[in-house]
């Protein structure tokens, strides 16, 4: 591992890497289903990718307490334990809503370019470490970063910025000698993370901002599609 990898590209999982949102609003559904609550409805399901899991049951109703802890332990059961979905990579199979979830079209190839090119990868995700790295591992994509990052299980490490420093932590990122990063993803939680921690953004329309999202949230480049990633961190990096 390089002790100050000068070029660092951060990488959103969710929305960014992967189109998560049939596994993660499915589970989501089960766990307002199981406490007896009224699902939200498709646009505001959808609103739970990106933010911490804790924060989004909040947003809908659910009071910090006995009760959201209840239902974070709910949605981890069918999100990592229980295989009862239909796995959309192989017909047939049932998996957990973590592996109810495909990468991206374009994504290995992108990440292959950035990496030939020298730069250092690093997923980093509001979604806890232990659910995270299984994801990555079982979609390969492990192997084609340097490193994966993730939220605590616990509420020490919940928002991106705090996934950011943690991240920086431990890779050796060091701004004083020079290093410089950028956080690439598709939620406002990706713009505010990497504004929190003092480096730029690159939107990906792809996922699963809002209009209007990543404007607001002052994306320092926006991209409309997994093709135009290398550039895009390329001309960041020569800006």
């Amino acid at each position: 591992m390089l002790s100050h990898p000068s070029r660092v590209v951060l990488l959103d999982l969710d929305g960014t890497l992967t189109k998560s949102d049939p596994g993660i609003i499915a589970s989501v559904t089960k766990a307002f289903e199981e406490l007896g609550r009224p699902v939200p409805d498709n646009d505001e399901l959808h609103r739970f990718i990106g933010p911490s899991i804790m924060e989004s049951f909040q947003r809908n109703g659910i009071p910090a307490g006995d009760e959201l802890d209840r239902a974070v332990r709910i949605y981890r059961h069918y999100y990592s334990d229980a295989a009862v979905f239909d796995d959309p990579n192989e017909p047939g199979n049932k998996v957990p809503g973590r592996l109810f979830n495909t990468v991206y079209s374009g994504i290995p190839e992108q990440l292959a370019k950035l990496r030939e090119a020298g730069y250092y990868l690093a997923i980093a995700t509001c979604k806890p470490e232990p659910q995270a790295i299984p994801v990555c591992e079982h979609f390969h994509l492990t192997g084609m970063v340097d490193g994966v990052y993730g939220a605590s299980m616990d509420t020490s490490r919940l928002d991106k910025d705090q996934v950011i420093r943690y991240c920086f932590e431990h890779i050796g990122y060091d701004e004083s000698a020079g290093d410089k990063a950028v956080m690439v993803g598709d939620r406002w939680t990706d713009m505010d993370g990497a504004m929190a921690t003092g480096i730029g953004s690159i939107g990906c329309r792809w996922g699963y901002a809002e209009p209007n999202e990543l404007e607001k949230h002052k994306a320092t480049l926006i991209i409309d599609t997994v093709d135009q990633l290398f550039d895009a961190v390329t001309k960041y990096f020569a800006d």
